[in-house]
């Protein structure tokens, strides 16, 4: 198969070596420097155009990639076993539930022992403040002591598939739609983004994605301006970088609790609902005591507080305060759309479905997010596993060309 001067130029281009990602993990997107960030973007945009080539990306002839899920998941779930697929890795899921964890085995012990020949563990533990990224870091902990005891081949990489502070496959998804957009990341300098609370009639979303959202764009410039009620605050860690990065690329980083003024003049609008620290701090606690009953009242004390801002609903109104009133509407999905899936949602049914197909090509810029994260933690020279993929010319679909 006849492979284009441009993708290899492309492929070329990306930085190395891989010293800053290699044999490490992908858990919170401001711990990475910007040149790790740049890397794992430009892997991901190769990755999806020598797939649009038709051209198999196989880098593993062996190995295993594990998922463990405890929260629900769609998107990510797929877009994990898409991306692993796509590079030759075999997928197991970890279903705690019929493993020896039922039975009180550590997730120390856990993690040491889904780690034979596998390159990486993928976990998704979002559900409860202080916990998922601390179990997390646990974990990469374990299979480092493990790999350096001689207990396993290889020390596995962990990814973050959303946890309680961060969901970087999602935000990494996210600035790459962003890019595809406007045209590149350097055209992202100056355009504002909106990640707005929206009202959801849920209760216990996580705060990772508008945490990941504000911390990961307000590296390119952008004029990010994070928009809730009072009471909705996100954790300071995020906040912190995200101020951080604003003022090291010349972009802006502000909060309101007007939702119609964060909209006005903005380019790009995330409304996303996401429940309030104090809620998910107890949630916790209460969760950790076994406190059922108390729990319960806890979700109606939510739903109440929600319920009070309904009106944070992105609507036909609100899109038309945006620039030209067209600005790219945004979502992790599923949203909660008014008179669809919900009562009162975050988005009017007529704004999602003009943008419903738009957020699925937001989603499936996803698979080459993650993709790229297993490369760079997998190979000190990423590119160059990318370019002789790409040199051998293999069909994506095996033996004729693929059209």
């Amino acid at each position: 198969m006849k492979t284009s001067e441009s993708l290899l130029d492309r492929v070329r281009r990306i930085a190395t070596p891989n010293d800053g990602l290699v044999d490490r993990d992908v858990l919170l997107t401001w711990d990475l420097s910007n040149d790790a960030i740049a890397t794992l973007h430009d892997l991901a945009g190769a990755l999806r155009a020598a797939a649009l080539e038709g051209l198999s990306l196989r880098a593993f002839d062996t190995g295993l990639a594990v998922s463990i899920f405890r929260d629900k998941s769609t998107r990510t779930r797929y877009a994990f076993r898409a991306a692993c697929n796509l590079l030759g890795l075999a997928t197991e899921e970890l279903d705690e539930s019929t493993s020896q964890v039922a039975h009180g085995e550590t997730a120390r012990e856990t993690a040491a022992m889904i780690g034979f020949f596998t390159e990486v563990v993928g976990v998704r533990d979002d559900l409860f403040l202080g916990e998922g990224h601390t179990g997390m870091q646990a974990t990469a902990a374990s299979l480092e002591e493990s790999h350096r005891a001689g207990a396993l081949l290889q020390r596995p990489s962990v990814l973050n598939l959303q946890c309680d502070l961060d969901h970087p496959t999602q935000s990494m998804a996210d600035l790459a739609h962003l890019a595809h957009h406007f045209g590149g990341v350097e055209r992202l300098q100056g355009k504002k983004l909106v990640m707005s609370w929206a009202h959801s009639p849920s209760y216990g979303k996580p705060l990772s994605v508008p945490q990941g959202i504000v911390a990961l764009m307000t590296r390119f410039g952008m004029d990010v301006v994070l928009a809730h009620p009072e009471g909705y605050e996100l954790e300071a860690g995020p906040l912190e970088a995200a101020q951080g990065f604003a003022a090291k690329s010349g972009g802006r980083f502000r909060v309101t609790h007007a939702m119609d003024e964060a909209f006005e003049g903005a380019d790009v609008v995330y409304p996303k609902s996401w429940a309030p620290g104090w809620i998910m701090r107890e949630r916790t606690k209460l969760h950790r005591g076994g406190a059922g009953a108390a729990l319960a009242d806890l979700e109606t004390q939510a739903l109440a507080q929600n319920a009070r801002y309904a009106s944070w609903e992105c609507d036909e109104a609100k899109m038309a305060r945006t620039r030209d009133g067209a600005a790219l509407y945004m979502h992790c999905l599923p949203a909660d759309i008014s008179g669809v899936s919900c009562k009162s949602g975050e988005v009017s049914a007529a704004v999602f479905e003009r943008a419903r197909l738009d957020t699925y090509r937001e989603a499936s810029y996803k698979p080459y997010a993650i993709a790229a994260m297993i490369l760079a933690t997998r190979f000190p020279d990423p590119g160059a596993v990318l370019e002789a993929a790409i040199a051998r010319g293999t069909p994506r679909r095996g033996a004729g060309e693929v059209p």
